[in-house]
């Protein structure tokens, strides 16, 4: 079962599964970065009143708004 990264608790792992819509710069910007479809990240931190989220995938540390964070459709894997 899929949801949105902003969902997810802080301190689990997730795979991302799709980023949004394709062709769009946002989801360019992220595949760039190294957040593809198949990466394992983990969500270090939320910050509270809907702040960014804190996420550690492939050795590097990203951080992502939580409205960026609504796009990405992710699948728990704790």
């Amino acid at each position: 079962m899929t949801q949105s990264l902003a969902s997810v608790n802080a301190e689990q792992s997730v795979k991302v599964v799709s980023l949004g819509e394709k062709g769009s710069v946002f989801r360019k910007k992220l595949l760039s970065m190294g957040l593809t479809p198949g990466t394992r990240v983990s969500i270090l931190r939320k910050a509270p009143l809907g702040g960014p989220l804190e996420l550690s995938l492939r050795g590097f540390s990203l951080s992502l708004r939580q409205s960026e964070a609504r796009g990405i459709r992710v699948e728990l894997l704790n």
